[in-house]
């Protein structure tokens, strides 16, 4: 699924159109997660004139009106010429001229809407971007002051954080060493600090990769992510830790497999 390194790498790689106009919109297959709309053709003549993102979704900006879209599982939005072949999973194209922006969504999971007023309600209820300076140790303990959960399912909810998902979380809780099922209220400011510089770097890191790459994700210009080679435990369970060597283990926590090493991120108890 892509994840907030993957859309803001797909965000950047869009930005070449702002500033063209599209001829025509076209629908192939409007059976998404919504249903894409009918009337796309209002954007005809209009230009793009900026493509932003909040938290996994990407705001498509045109001269009078704005595309909010989700990727879903599997989606991509993808730069290529407009004499290309309709893909198989190819559900709707933008032509600006020479060049198509097109949707490819194999599993149908993701969603192009209209901006209104609904849509953003549910921007408004979302946490704060993760390296945004509103996104601090201090957020994060009062955030998770009456959460009792597991700290991963806590830092992956849309509510507290946007866009950590489970590639990200599990590395960034190895690398501060703190074990996915330890009690979100019971972990040290100290520590907070530390996942959280741990979080900033390398959604960072990743996003100057091009995202994580595992299943379908390419991004606008249809290249794929690189940040999938240097993952130190995600993935890697029964693998030994890249630190002490001690076989990595893995639970499932909120649906999700997380992987942890059990020497360098013990399961504290409260004494």
């Amino acid at each position: 699924m892509p994840e907030l390194p993957e859309v803001e790498t797909t965000r950047k790689s869009l930005l070449p159109l702002v500033g063209s106009s599209v001829h025509h919109s076209q629908i192939f297959n409007p059976k998404l997660r919504y249903g894409v709309p009918s009337d796309l053709d209002r954007l005809n003549s209009t230009a793009l004139t900026q493509v932003h993102r909040r938290a996994k979704y990407l705001l498509l900006e045109f001269a009078e009106h704005t595309l909010l879209c989700h990727l879903g599982m599997s989606g991509s939005f993808v730069i290529c010429p407009a004499s290309a072949a309709i893909g198989k999973h190819q559900h709707l194209r933008f032509n600006f001229g020479e060049l198509d922006l097109r949707y490819n969504d194999p599993r149908r999971f993701g969603s192009v809407q209209w901006h209104d007023g609904q849509l953003q309600q549910r921007l408004d209820n979302l946490g704060p971007e993760p390296l945004s300076d509103a996104f601090t140790a201090d957020y994060l303990h009062k955030a998770l002051a009456r959460k009792g959960s597991a700290i991963k399912g806590a830092i992956m909810d849309q509510a507290i954080v946007v866009g950590v998902g489970n590639i990200y979380a599990t590395e960034a809780l190895f690398m501060a060493g703190i074990h996915p099922n330890t009690a979100a209220n019971s972990i040290a400011l100290s520590d907070l600090a530390a996942l959280v510089g741990h979080i900033k770097h390398i959604l960072q890191a990743a996003i100057n990769l091009g995202g994580s790459t595992l299943n379908d994700y390419v991004n606008g210009q249809g290249q794929t992510g690189y940040f999938q080679q240097t993952l130190l435990v995600y993935g890697r369970s029964k693998h030994p830790c890249p630190v002490c060597t001690t076989p990595i283990q893995a639970v499932t926590i909120a649906g999700r497999t997380s992987s942890f090493c059990p020497q360098c991120q013990p399961l504290l108890t409260l004494e």
